[in-house]
């Protein structure tokens, strides 16, 4: 396996703080992102490998794999566990045990890959490296459930988005880690969303909050008002007299409850009366005399 530098991807170096990565990354990937770049097979390539240097350099334990043991980070553990093993043989045998070179260093990985090293072969398997990925969503993305393919270390995986995921909420997709070594088992992908909120509502899990400004007239004598939710307009009927700060509750026009196919959270408005500005003389008198009047 060739050694892809990948601070050098990200246009970076190993002193780079975490912000540094995400940052970079986050530039990059917008840079070169096929939407923006439709048949450009150059900005494809630049992407997959922006992706691939993120998810190895944004995960503290893999950055620190890959700083040590560069193209072999992925074998880390399977390196350790070989290397104890046989400097376990050498001491048997030869009664001592040195210290390891670069040549000793290979000999071990091709030893673990099928080669032959000290006269030896392994049959030990090794389960794959477990991957780190971020996919950054609207809100009004995970309203519904989508299908997204994303490149993770230069493959495409289709995955399905449930509707209502949450922000920071992390999935695991089977199988879909780091090759597992002498036929050991992959490793797993664990995907973390961040969702940003693009609407004017405020999300409480499956539940949503907004504050609806309610002009003097229609909260006293009553009315009607029309208010968005995320499935189109909605007829409101105001009570007489409604007060500041009032709370209505319209059940269902919330938002998806996660992996519950049908079923949804409540919307609840709260009402805030606006109180109206730059009075002309005949509506202050008006007001005057309906002041009188109480």
């Amino acid at each position: 396996m060739a050694f892809i530098d990948y601070y050098k991807i990200l246009g970076l170096t190993k002193s780079a703080s975490q912000a540094d990565i995400k940052k970079a990354y986050r530039k990059l990937a917008r840079k070169y992102h096929p939407d923006l770049n439709p048949n450009d097979k150059n900005a494809e390539k630049k992407f997959k490998e922006i992706n691939e240097a993120n998810e190895v350099l944004s995960d503290a334990v893999n950055r620190k794999k890959y700083d040590k043991y560069g193209e072999h980070w992925q074998n880390a553990e399977a390196y350790e566990q070989e290397k104890q093993r046989q400097q376990k043989y050498q001491r048997s045998s030869q009664g001592s045990s040195g210290g390891y070179s670069q040549e000793d260093f290979s000999n071990i990985f091709g030893n673990m890959f099928g080669g032959a090293s000290s006269g030896r072969r392994t049959s030990a398997k090794f389960r794959g490296q477990d991957y780190n990925s971020e996919i950054q969503l609207n809100l009004s993305d995970v309203y519904k459930t989508q299908k997204q393919v994303i490149t993770v270390n230069g493959k495409n995986i289709r995955i399905t988005i449930p509707a209502g995921v949450e922000n920071g909420q992390i999935i695991k997709i089977k199988g879909h880690g780091g090759k597992g070594v002498n036929n050991g088992p992959n490793g797993d992908l664990y995907i973390q969303f961040s969702i940003i909120n693009n609407s004017k509502f405020k999300r409480d899990k499956e539940n949503l909050h907004i504050n609806i400004d309610l002009d003097i007239y229609t909260a006293l004598l009553g009315g009607h008002l029309m208010v968005a939710t995320f499935e189109g307009k909605v007829k409101l009927t105001i009570k007489p007299e409604t007060q500041n700060g009032t709370k209505v509750k319209l059940k269902g026009k919330g938002f998806p409850k996660y992996k519950k196919e049908g079923q949804f959270g409540d919307l609840f408005i709260t009402y805030q009366l606006k109180i109206p500005t730059n009075l002309n003389e005949k509506e202050k008198e008006l007001i005057k005399e309906l002041q009188k009047q109480r």
